[in-house]
């Protein structure tokens, strides 16, 4: 799935998520899971869209301060988005971002992997493991992150070295993340509130980068 994702093999677009999700399910089955060890249970469904909601929103907060101030707004540049039309960032934001991307690593991560070490392992092995995967999953994603980011390129250069402490320093960053996404999956008890934070962070991210992009 990464590889198709990534160019190093054939994609068949979103089908490879949806593909990915149901063998992903039939694991939980197999398994012995339940709807409560991926995050998905009814009883946590509302106190998950509760948690998802006011992480969108304390997401779209930052990212507005962080565009309006000088020092940080080139942060928000990237090449990926320089080009798009407003319809292909929308086409990004609410179906490629959540269906080819969110939906797909928070249930592999946060929902199946998280949920059935949690099941024999406690707390702590779930979320290194999970982390941990997580963050190695970037490698692929994250090799042209120096160039894509003009921010990062000031800072790592062109060079084939710095593409590599760029690629590692992304990965580091991500597996942190993912410690973040499991203690949200932790405390909220549901799926739903990593889900939209990490939705947040990438298809708002999106939205900055046109937006800023358009009033240079």
């Amino acid at each position: 799935m990464n590889l198709a994702e990534n160019g190093r093999l054939p994609s068949l677009g979103l089908a490879n998520a949806v593909v990915a999700i149901l063998l992903l399910s039939l694991m939980v089955w197999w398994a012995g899971g339940t709807r409560d060890d991926v995050g998905l249970g009814r009883g946590t469904l509302w106190r998950g869209a509760q948690w998802a909601s006011a992480l969108v929103g304390i997401v779209a907060a930052v990212y507005l301060i962080g565009a309006l101030l000088p020092f940080t707004r080139e942060l928000f540049s990237d090449s990926r988005t320089r080009h798009l039309a407003g319809g292909e960032v929308a086409l990004r934001m609410f179906v490629t971002v959540p269906l080819g991307t969110v939906l797909l690593e928070e249930y592999a991560f946060r929902g199946v992997l998280y949920g059935l070490i949690r099941r024999s392992r406690g707390v702590l092995a779930p979320m290194a493991v999970s982390s941990l995967l997580f963050g190695l999953w970037h490698v692929l994603p994250s090799l042209s992150l120096a160039t894509e980011k003009p921010a990062l390129t000031a800072v790592f250069g062109h060079t084939p070295n710095g593409a590599v402490v760029a690629d590692i320093g992304a990965v580091l960053f991500t597996a942190a993340a993912g410690v973040l996404f499991c203690e949200l999956r932790r405390r909220s008890d549901s799926l739903l509130a990593p889900i939209g934070l990490h939705w947040a962070t990438n298809a708002l991210g999106y939205l900055a980068a046109f937006v800023l992009a358009r009033t240079r």
